[in-house]
């Protein structure tokens, strides 16, 4: 990227995803500096996401290649999540083979941004299944992190998950940390409206709040030379 040009971010989320272009719109970036690849997925289940990085991932990267972004972000926690940091970290390699651009993965970006709250005792939420929810929590307990709570709203339905209101996500946290000593808390899912749930939330609780989105946003940023943009607590 020159100086001064605009960056050409590439940003994959599962097809149905309907909150994550959104919230990069609500942060400022513009439809010349992101273009939106969707990638098919069923359900939010550990057997569809699998299929979608297995088979649909690839076929989608083929054609981000003949674009030239200057950074790559895969945007789905739970997929990146699936068996652990070293899984993400597989997933970054090789769309970074394929691309040769700059890559951005939500689990990468948590991991930054938990460092810099230096919270040990981090709550997990998400709208997702047990299996999944425990996944995600599993990734921050291998960060270093303790995980006193992890919950899940138990939605499959990747559109249901994005119908989702800031106002029952808050009520839904705030419920469940009632019973809960933590120093930070996590809100995971890319299609989960939790950007707009992290003022009141904080309010509510007291706490710093990082939510999937928002600290990909902030990830994005920074590895475009932008930090002095970044809204996240700590920096």
């Amino acid at each position: 990227m020159e100086n001064g040009s605009t960056p050409r971010i590439a940003l994959i989320v599962p097809a149905s995803n309907t909150v994550m272009e959104a919230d990069f719109t609500r942060a400022g970036y513009s439809e010349s500096e992101v273009n939106v690849w969707r990638i098919q997925l069923d359900s939010v289940t550990r057997e569809a996401e699998e299929r979608m990085i297995d088979e649909e991932l690839p076929v989608r990267l083929d054609e981000i290649t003949l674009t030239n972004p200057d950074l790559v972000v895969f945007g789905c926690t739970s997929a990146g999540a699936l068996d652990g940091l070293s899984h993400d970290d597989a997933i970054a390699r090789r769309i970074h083979e394929r691309t040769g651009s700059k890559v951005v993965t939500v689990v990468s970006a948590m991991r930054d941004q938990l460092d810099v709250l230096n919270q040990t005792r981090v709550a997990v939420f998400t709208p997702y299944t047990e299996e999944l929810t425990h996944a995600v929590a599993a990734c921050v307990k291998e960060a270093g992190y303790q995980v006193p709570m992890a919950d899940g709203m138990g939605f499959v339905d990747n559109d249901e998950i994005g119908k989702v209101a800031p106002a029952e996500i808050v009520s839904f946290v705030s419920t469940r940390m009632q019973e809960c000593r933590a120093g930070a808390v996590f809100l995971s899912c890319t299609n989960w409206r939790a950007l707009e749930s992290i003022e009141p939330l904080s309010e509510v609780l007291g706490l710093p709040v990082v939510t999937s989105n928002q600290v990909t946003i902030d990830s994005v940023r920074i590895q475009l030379g932008r930090p002095q943009f970044c809204r996240s607590i700590g920096f």
